[in-house]
């Protein structure tokens, strides 16, 4: 990774800074601070439900905080939504799919040797048809690398035919 695109690279850090945490912050008390002043300090019935903001805050929190690591729980494990990202991502950034795709090549051929090893520590003979196997998998492995690049689909070709 080359690092002369330093202010490409601050960019993004001052983004994830901004979104992820400065922005995250500002948008809770203004949230806070709009909700109470606007809607609850102007309704006689809600503000004696919420007779000081301090009081507004303390509540929201207590009820706010444990709801909305139920929605993340929720949207992590029990939803549809988080592989729905996940797919994206692999779909749209090339260096993410590659390393996805470059593990499942690795595991299939692993665990083909690991067969082959056992076999030969068993002072076995390889058969034919297991050494045709090995030929035509590293044909297939040398087949694909040679053809794909980050530009072309072949890693979502090899995505799409394999794992899904």
């Amino acid at each position: 990774m080359a690092k002369n695109n330093l202010m490409f690279r601050a960019w993004y850090y001052f983004r994830q800074g901004w979104a992820i945490y400065f922005a995250f912050i500002l948008a809770a008390i203004n949230t806070l601070t709009v909700t109470y002043f606007l809607a609850i300090d102007n309704y006689p019935s809600l503000k004696s439900v919420f007779p000081s903001f301090e009081q507004y805050v303390a509540i929201i929190v207590v009820i706010g905080v444990p709801l909305l690591i139920t929605v993340g729980y929720a949207h992590y494990k029990k939803t549809e939504g988080f592989k729905s990202e996940v797919d994206v991502l692999i779909e749209s950034n090339p260096y993410q799919r590659r390393y996805l795709v470059n593990t499942e090549i690795m595991l299939s051929l692993q665990l083909k040797l690991i067969l082959v090893i056992q076999e030969i520590a068993k002072n076995q003979d390889l058969d034919q048809n297991k050494i045709d196997e090995l030929k035509k998998l590293y044909e297939e492995i040398i087949t694909f690398t040679k053809k794909r690049t980050f530009l072309n689909d072949g890693d979502m070709d090899f995505f799409k035919k394999k794992i899904f």
